[in-house]
């Protein structure tokens, strides 16, 4: 295969492997695949999980996530396509729209579900886990939440177009979410078919991309183009830039990053701490009401 060459100066990531998602339920049956969270790759500091859903058959989705409890971390609910209702035990309530966002930090303890808005049509999105470091996993659960409107939608030459949920773009854009603890970056990249996507990474970030539709081409480590097709999962190698090329068909993935924590990751079920003691007083609080 032939390279893809960049006319810009800057020490381009590359894809380190590519993980496949598994097939798994969550929730009260919903259909999920698990890309990160499985065997495969358990963890991308300060990403703790990622599930895709995309379903228009009404079984897979309908029972949603009833009540239930998180601790010490971040969930970022995306949609592309559908509704969900959020509710939790601190009276706050609301619905996710297509091509809304909902980032929750659950900090020292909350009690929320996630039900499907609709009884038919499409349902498609994510949802990731993103960590909190030590000091901050008791903190104040908070909530940010944009609907499309207010995500700023950057549009580059030939069509390519770029929504920023959080971070700055090499052009400037700023996503509406913000995070300073893991100064993390989410973009929503469409891409005609022909067109090269480049984008400057921090170096410090660990970073991957996700392909909604592809092919979308990039390098491996070896110098070589590589094509990502739909739900692979391309993890990137260290770098301040990104090259990303659509070949014959129009393209749609996500560019995720965030700055690593490097903290020990104690997990149990909903509850991510430190250390196995903080996870046992995790269930002990949440079991005698103190949620």
């Amino acid at each position: 295969m032939n390279k893809l060459i960049s006319k810009q100066s800057f020490n381009l990531r590359s894809v380190s492997r590519v993980i496949k998602g598994v097939p798994t339920t969550d929730g009260a049956g919903v259909e999920l695949t698990r890309v990160i969270g499985q065997p495969a790759l358990p963890l991308l500091d300060p990403f703790l999980l990622l599930d895709a859903f995309r379903s228009d058959k009404p079984e897979d989705y309908i029972a949603g996530f009833p009540p239930h409890p998180h601790r010490g971390f971040e969930t970022v609910t995306y949609l592309l396509a559908g509704r969900m209702r959020h509710k939790d035990n601190a009276g706050h309530e609301g619905v996710i729209e297509a091509g809304g966002i909902q980032w929750m930090t659950a900090g020292k303890g909350i009690v929320h579900s996630e039900m499907p808005e609709q009884e038919n049509g499409l349902l498609e999105g994510f949802q990731l886990w993103v960590n909190l470091p030590a000091e901050h996993k008791m903190d104040q659960p908070q909530y940010q939440e944009y609907s499309t409107a207010k995500i700023p939608l950057e549009t580059r030459e030939e069509g390519v177009e770029v929504r920023v949920i959080t971070g700055v773009t090499s052009r400037n854009t700023q996503g509406p979410v913000f995070q300073p603890l893991t100064e993390p970056i989410y973009l929503d990249v469409r891409m005609p078919a022909g067109q090269l996507f480049t984008e400057q990474l921090p170096a410090t970030h660990n970073a991957f991309v996700y392909v909604i539709q592809g092919p979308v081409s990039l390098n491996n480590e070896d110098g070589q183009t590589i094509q990502l097709m739909r739900d692979d999962l391309a993890v990137l190698t260290n770098g301040d830039a990104v090259e990303l090329r659509a070949e014959n068909k129009d393209t749609h993935f996500l560019l995720i990053a965030g700055k690593p924590l490097n903290e020990p990751v104690a997990r149990g079920g909903p509850f991510v701490m430190n250390t196995k003691a903080e996870i046992d007083k995790a269930f002990r609080d949440y079991e005698s009401g103190n949620f």
